[in-house]
């Protein structure tokens, strides 16, 4: 299911500088979670899995299944919306997994999307967004569940916490015109091409030709792109939010909602 994937130029680079003793790792197939069956095909290539396990409470009864078997105490690896390329801590060494799906697209972009996963794990942050919100994530749920069923909960929850993670690894991204020229190039044209599309996002929203969990994944993925974000989403791309964390985003989501009536 896993072999080791060779890393050379620059994101071998970054392997080094951020996260030197991870596994970046090629999967058989693709998967938005791996069960504990096939997790644990995770020992043959690394030396120890501790799994996570979080407080059953925090997962509100209609969260889809996956947020609650991830609360769990099997082995759950990468959940929905974890895109091409997945992380976990649950490993030692930690693990990056590229996925099947990614067999097509072009190799600058691959590569940046395996250099931005191992700036993530080189920071002291959950690798999704239920460890984020913790025990405030019933309250999130609450907030916003007037409005959004628990499926596009699940999909502003993941895209509040791409935020977060954003404001940092932009940090790292924005230094590397020089010592990763490549990587920062394709960092800068998955700017340039989401771009365009957050142009009309409130007017989209307001027509209801998007959804607001829909609008809110594309505003968020700007944030570590350091593009202008319109409103209600450019209060996520603040050093407040980045200080106060799942607090901050709670507060977000109840100002937001009351407004929308």
């Amino acid at each position: 299911m896993f072999t080791e994937r060779s890393l050379s130029g620059e994101p071998a680079a970054v392997r080094s500088a951020y996260a030197p003793d991870a596994l970046v790792l090629n999967c058989e197939r693709d998967f938005e979670t791996l069960d504990s069956a096939v997790a644990e095909q995770l020992l043959l290539v690394t030396d120890s899995v501790d799994p996570l396990a979080y407080d059953p409470s925090w997962v509100p009864d209609d969260a889809p299944e996956e947020l609650h078997r991830f609360a769990g105490s099997d082995l759950t690896v990468g959940m929905p919306g974890d895109g091409g390329v997945a992380w976990t801590h649950q490993t030692e060494p930690p693990c990056v997994f590229v996925k099947p799906r990614l067999e097509t697209s072009p190799t600058p972009f691959v590569e940046f999307l395996i250099a931005e996963a191992l700036v993530e794990v080189s920071l002291d942050e959950p690798e999704h967004f239920l460890g984020f919100f913790g025990e405030r994530y019933p309250e999130f749920a609450r907030v916003v569940g007037d409005r959004l069923g628990p499926v596009d909960t699940y999909q502003l929850a993941a895209a509040l916490y791409d935020a977060y993670l954003g404001l940092q690894t932009r940090a790292a991204f924005e230094t590397w015109g020089e010592d990763y020229p490549d990587l920062y190039d394709a960092w800068a044209d998955a700017g340039e091409r989401l771009e365009p599309r957050l142009s009309d996002l409130a007017g989209e929203v307001a027509r209801g030709q998007t959804e607001f969990a829909a609008a809110a994944e594309l505003a968020c993925s700007g944030v570590k792109h350091g593009l202008s974000l319109p409103a209600p989403f450019a209060a996520l791309d603040t050093d407040a939010y980045r200080e106060h964390g799942a607090d901050y985003a709670v507060q977000w989501a109840e100002t937001t909602f009351e407004k929308m009536g």
